[in-house]
């Protein structure tokens, strides 16, 4: 009798206990400030999955987009941009062949450094279209969010959490400037990790950890020229003088689309996360072409090199 009510009072104190959690348990509301382009395409994976485990998600997206169109996993809201969409095609085709060119450094750098004005151009009018959006705003501030999942290579997701008080979630590769390392207060000292662009390996020599420390230099023009709108937005907005890097610390959770096998181990803080994998969520196997194609280029290196080690050896014993 005294075992019954012992286990008896067990499946009440359980109960208590589900009933006072439930609460915590129940699915969420995440709204969703997407980067366009590929970009968009991995954090796809990331909302449908939400889905799948019983979360809403509102993407809010600008009219004129590229990948960024209504599906049955997530409710999207719109809002106008100034700009039509075959200007916004155009300057995303003139970017993108940018990538393919061969030429000098310095004139890849200007080219790259005016396309890259014109499409940080179209960036801001689609920030300013939604944050100066009160109407779209307000609604977004009475729905009762509970996180804001974004790419903080395009800040705006950033400037409207911040604004909303809503905790946010980064998903991104990475960002330029190393704003990234700023916003998480992570240790990045530039005798360990090769920096973007250096093609440094992890094993540097003395010049090479000289080139390490310069080349963010030009990076850094780079992001004086697409990031500082944003600061000015988020300046208008909270009424106050604030930094990028402030709006980026305010980050609860980083979720970055690399891991260390794509990328060269480097430190990392406490809610900084690689989630390489997602990356490859759609993959497709290659056609028999691509695989032979492969194949041979693999065997031609391999026989190259044979060939290199067989002069080589002859050479040694020549001497």
């Amino acid at each position: 009798m005294a075992l019954g009510l012992q286990l008896r009072w067990q499946v009440l104190a359980g109960l208590l206990l589900c009933l006072c959690a439930g609460r915590w348990a129940e699915a969420g509301k995440v709204l969703v400030v997407p980067m366009e382009g590929s970009h968009w395409l991995s954090m796809r994976e990331a909302v449908q999955e939400l889905h799948a485990r019983g979360h809403q998600a509102v993407v809010v997206a600008p009219e004129v987009n590229m990948h960024i169109k209504a599906e049955d996993f997530f409710t999207v809201k719109t809002y106008a941009v100034p700009y039509k969409q075959d200007k916004f095609d155009s300057l995303g085709m003139t970017h993108i062949q940018l990538l393919f060119e061969r030429a000098h450094f310095l004139t890849m750098f200007l080219k790259t450094m005016a396309s890259l004005k014109n499409v940080s151009f179209l960036f801001e009018r689609s920030s300013e279209g939604l944050l100066y959006n009160k109407d779209l705003i307000r609604h977004l501030n009475v729905s009762s969010f509970d996180v804001v999942l974004t790419d903080p290579v395009h800040p705006c997701g950033a400037v409207l959490a911040k604004y909303l008080s809503i905790p946010a979630v980064f998903f991104l590769r990475s960002v330029p400037c190393d704003l990234d390392v700023e916003g998480t207060a992570c240790p990045n000292p530039f005798s360990y990790v090769p920096r973007l662009l250096t093609r440094n390996p992890d094993h540097m020599t003395f010049f090479q950890r000289v080139k390490n420390m310069l080349y963010p230099l030009a990076l850094k023009y780079i992001c004086q020229v697409t990031f500082t709108p944003y600061e000015r937005m988020a300046s208008e907005l909270l009424q106050r003088e604030v930094s990028l890097v402030e709006i980026l610390a305010s980050g609860s959770v980083w979720l970055f689309r690399g891991d260390f096998v794509m990328d060269y181990p480097r430190l990392i803080m406490p809610n900084m996360v690689f989630t390489g994998c997602i990356n490859c969520a759609n993959r497709k196997p290659l056609s028999q072409g691509c695989t032979a194609a492969f194949i041979q280029s693999v065997f031609q290196v391999q026989h190259i090199l044979l060939i290199k080690e067989i002069l080589k050896t002859f050479h040694h014993t020549a001497n």
